[in-house]
């Protein structure tokens, strides 16, 4: 598997932060990756850095968004976007270095929540004049 940086997916999330106005996350600590030649079947995994290795580094907690070339370059920018705002829902509002798992506290990361989410992204977007 080759994994390289992706710029393109680092503009569309620091874009999709900023529209959404997600305070909690701090983009500079965000960092987007493109892999080729990996056998899952998703379009992007988000990776994250756990306490103990924070401690143990000296860092502060990082996020690590990687998109599958070969399931997520051939679908369209609506379907990247909803793709890309999926990934930033699991970075908890601590931006502790945890995770948020799909079902958490009765609140659900699934297609329906997602796509409310990006309803919202693309109303704002509409009203910026952009």
């Amino acid at each position: 598997m080759d994994v390289d940086f992706a710029t393109d997916v680092q503009g569309r999330v620091e874009r999709i932060v900023e529209v959404l106005g997600l305070g909690h996350i701090n983009q500079f600590r965000i960092i987007c990756m493109r892999s080729k030649g990996a056998k899952a079947n998703a379009y992007a995994r988000i990776w994250n850095l756990p306490r103990i290795w924070q401690k143990a580094l000296g860092v502060r907690a990082y996020y690590v968004i990687e998109v599958l070339s070969e399931n997520y370059d051939p679908l369209g920018e609506e379907e990247r976007d909803r793709v890309l705002i999926h990934e930033l829902m699991h970075i908890p509002k601590t931006f502790s270095g945890a995770l948020v798992p799909h079902l958490c506290f009765g609140k659900r990361i699934s297609w329906s929540t997602v796509a409310k989410v990006y309803e919202v992204y693309k109303a704002r977007e509409r009203g910026a004049g952009n």
